[in-house]
């Protein structure tokens, strides 16, 4: 018997550069070829924590280190594909090189001002960076 439906539960990542924000834009919808932050949904198995390094590296080629909760954003219309949960964090990079891969399909540090964001990472921007 299945249980209740409930909302999927995704990480989003704040990696702030000299020059702005690390950014992809994005290769798949919702918001194809729109700027957004890196991130994506939480795996079976793993921590929230963990699913943002993954999702960032999988992202970015970057690996980081998690510095803070930025916070929970859980409002029911923030995603086009349903009630998607997501819990930011702000990061910083240990290494890597910054490469666009899985479904992104550019990667870049941007002045987040500059650019039309996906979804509500402008919100989340803002948060991170108070």
């Amino acid at each position: 018997m299945a249980g209740p439906e409930t909302p999927k539960l995704m990480v989003d990542v704040v990696i702030p550069s000299e020059n702005g924000v690390v950014l992809v834009r994005r290769g798949s919808e919702p918001f194809e070829g729109q700027w957004a932050l890196p991130g994506g949904f939480v795996e079976v198995g793993e921590t929230v924590k963990e699913a943002a390094v993954r999702e960032a590296a999988e992202e970015t080629g970057l690996a980081v280190e998690i510095s803070r909760l930025v916070g929970v954003y859980s409002e029911p219309d923030r995603d086009p594909r349903g009630h998607n949960v997501s819990v930011a964090f702000l990061a910083r990079v240990l290494g890597g090189q910054m490469q666009a891969a899985s479904d992104a399909s550019e990667v870049d540090v941007l002045d987040p001002d500059s650019v039309e964001l996906a979804f509500d990472h402008s919100r989340i921007i803002a948060d991170a960076m108070t």
